[in-house]
């Protein structure tokens, strides 16, 4: 048996070692101890195990106050509320935007008060908070805007709202200047001015700040007898939306966002909102969701209407108590993530076909005419991962006239949203921002190449330290008879996981293949056994295009292998199975 150490350079080019120590549990026998060692390797102190393992809000939850504008935002929102303000919510057009927006609504309907929800449409308006669209909601009787997930680089936008005499809060995530725009209030774990203990939430979704938001605002109208006699608003009620747009908009899942995730989903179980039980009825779930299906079926469906469709419908869906509307909207959204997905495919392949242009430069900057700007986010992420470098596709004007729109993904340790800020000071950009590892940006078509030299420039080192650690970390090594669905529910019981929070991963070996072959949209599937007699089946999904998929595919009749990924449970037969989702493979011969 190769130890996992042995592993200098996998199918996929990797290393492999444990992500802390050796986990090594040879034919499967998972010890009582293997939530809390997968606890251990991820960082967290021995002292701390416990609540860590039980992850919830009474454990997590700071005291909103320690953010920055915190108690004036609540306040002023508090204020609006007693006199019975008209309130508009305006909000980013992805899930994290639409959920932020529908959890201040319904928290505001809980309070006895309204507000409209204003999304901007992606085409017409692009990102954020513009000036023209808050004075109108001003004209039309808007007394104070809550900008969500948006707003924290609208300095114009927010000096003409102003000058118009509309109040604005905005709660906001993503990364800031040190000179803030004007408005009321700036809640924001990312400005460079928050204490030590708000930067330390940094790491939340804007829906996470949003939820912050509704506490604080409760506490204040609790403190001056708002409530009477009346039981305060149920605010656990609004954390399956938390958890959706958190794990949707793919924050880091530590501390406090593995609470928020952790209780959403018990809540969402309950499926007392008619939005959310109707999309998960329409993504064809027969169970209660997890972190993955957040990740990959609910959140899709909500994007699309932002990328290809009409970018209210989110936050409709989200809002409505009618189960019949909440169907309709539900199908609708379905029906535009599947035009999503065929848009996708064409510019992806356009992308691509720019890639070779491209070789030699640290980032991709791909541009093409007619791209459809709903889809490029989507796009770079495809790409960044299949050439493992940051990545940016701009959609530019069919007919070479106007601004383009970019978005970004980045790989760990290259921080493209700072990087994007600093090309806009630079003067390269109209508009940019972001985090460190997606962005955004408006750019003038002839600035193109200069931000390609820019980025490449800025990046090259931050990129070449990234590429010298090419390693995959691993949880536990078994044979194929420790693959078993007990294995998995333990592993599941150190979740929920996701971005900083990785799940276990596991080798699984050493086996021969006893069927290999592609299968749907690039994937391959295979059927492994083992030297004690089990077999398994297992899958790498988008691997049939690349030197893995290729190795498993044409190499491997008479080789023995390792393979690693995620355990995961297959329950399309009459017992539940343990199934493999490879993610990379070495020769165990």
């Amino acid at each position: 048996m190769i130890p996992v150490t042995a592993i200098d350079r996998s199918l996929a080019g990797n290393g492999w070692r444990w992500r802390g120590g050796n986990m090594d549990l040879g034919t499967g026998g998972a010890g009582d101890d293997l939530v809390d060692q997968l606890l251990l390797s991820r960082g967290i102190d021995r002292a701390d195990l416990d609540r860590h393992r039980r992850p919830t809000l009474r454990d997590f939850l700071p005291d909103p106050s320690v953010f920055r504008d915190m108690d004036v935002a609540a306040a002023r929102l508090a204020d609006a509320v007693i006199a019975r303000e008209a309130i508009a919510v305006y909000g980013d057009y992805d899930v994290d935007g639409a959920t932020s927006a529908a959890l201040l609504i319904r928290f505001l309907q809980m309070c006895g008060s309204t507000a409209r929800a204003y999304i901007p449409d992606r085409l017409l308006e692009g990102y954020g908070p513009t000036g023209p669209a808050l004075v109108r909601l001003g004209a039309e009787g808007a007394r104070l805007v809550v900008t969500v997930d948006c707003g924290a680089m609208a300095h114009d936008a927010l000096a003409m709202a102003a000058a118009a005499g509309v109040a604005v809060i905005v709660v906001d995530h993503h990364k800031c200047d040190e000179v803030l725009p004007p408005c009321v209030a700036l809640v924001n774990p990312n400005r460079l001015d928050e204490s030590d203990a708000g930067a330390a939430h940094g790491h939340l979704a804007a829906v996470g700040m949003a939820f912050l938001l509704a506490v604080a605002t409760a506490r204040d109208l609790r403190s001056r007898g708002y409530f009477g006699r009346a039981a305060p608003p149920d605010l656990m009620a609004l954390l399956d939306l938390v958890a959706l747009g958190t794990v949707a908009d793919v924050a880091q899942l530590r501390g406090l966002n593995r609470a928020f995730v952790a209780q959403g989903l018990k809540i969402m179980a309950r499926r007392d909102n008619a939005g959310l039980a109707a999309l998960i009825d329409v993504s064809r779930l027969t169970r209660s969701p997890t972190c993955s299906d957040l990740g990959f079926a609910l959140g899709p469906r909500i994007n699309a209407a932002g990328r290809v469709g009409d970018s209210g419908l989110g936050v409709r869906l989200l809002t409505t108590a009618d189960p019949h509307e909440a169907a309709a909207i539900a199908a609708q959204l379905s029906q535009l993530n599947d035009e999503r997905r065929s848009i996708e495919q064409d510019v992806q392949a356009a992308a691509e076909a720019e890639l070779p242009a491209a070789h030699n430069r640290m980032v991709n900057v791909l541009a093409g005419h007619g791209w459809h700007p709903g889809v490029i986010g989507i796009v770079a992420g495809r790409i960044k991962d299949k050439t493992g470098k940051p990545t940016l596709i701009i959609a530019l004007e069919a007919d070479g006239q106007g601004q383009g729109k970019g978005s970004g993904r980045s790989v760990a340790g290259v921080d493209l949203g700072a990087a994007v800020i600093a090309a806009r000071a630079a003067g390269l950009l109209v508009a940019g921002g972001g985090h460190a590892m997606a962005c955004g940006l408006t750019i003038a078509p002839g600035h193109v190449d200069a931000l390609r030299d820019f980025l490449d420039d800025r990046l090259a080192r931050d990129i070449a330290r990234a590429r010298t650690v090419q390693t995959l970390l691993l949880d536990l090594s078994l044979a194929p008879g420790g693959l078993t669905p007990d294995l998995v529910a333990t592993l599941d019981q150190a979740g929920p996981f996701g971005m900083g929070w990785p799940g276990p991963r596991v080798a699984v070996g050493p086996v021969r293949l006893v069927k290999c072959e592609p299968v749907g949209h690039d994937h391959v599937r295979m059927i492994a056994s083992g030297q004690d007699g089990h077999s398994f089946k297992a899958i790498a999904f988008r691997a049939a295009p690349t030197p893995l998929g290729q190795a498993l595919l044409h190499g491997y009749r008479g080789r023995q292998f390792w393979l690693a990924g995620r355990a995961r449970i297959d329950d399309w037969g009459k017992r539940p199975a343990a199934e493999l989702h490879v993610e990379d493979a070495a020769f165990a011969d």
